[in-house]
């Protein structure tokens, strides 16, 4: 798994495109066409590939205790976002589930005026 195919992935989401919001193309970040909420962001730090994503607090910590691979978010809100580590032994299955749920409770963020356009543009 790498970051060209974790994008690729991110883009399969209805109304998902990708940005470089920095000066530099070191952090992609995966967004909802409506309301431009991130969902995803994509990084290597240290020469290992990093994936920040959203969670509802309960689901951070319990990630964060099962898995070696899920860290508090980093430069994030610790409560809210976790860092995935795909080569510690994570599953392709297990990172698009937690990219899945990312996209889900960013999606609820954008107002449903705005959500319409996501799924015009599916």
């Amino acid at each position: 798994m790498d970051r060209r195919s974790l994008i690729a992935y991110c883009l399969t989401l209805p109304g998902a495109y990708e940005d470089y919001p920095f000066a530099d193309d070191v952090w992609t970040a995966m967004r909802h066409s409506a309301g431009r909420k991130i969902f995803a962001l994509l990084y290597e730090r240290e020469g290992e590939l990093h994936v920040n994503v959203k969670c509802d607090p309960m689901t951070a910590d319990f990630l964060r205790g099962a898995y070696d691979w899920v860290i508090p978010g980093y430069h994030m809100n610790k409560t809210h976002w976790n860092t995935l580590l795909p080569a510690r032994g994570a599953s392709e299955a297990e990172v698009y589930a937690m990219i899945e749920a990312s996209y889900e409770l960013t999606k609820k963020a954008v107002p449903k005026s705005r959500r319409k356009t996501d799924a015009a543009d599916a």
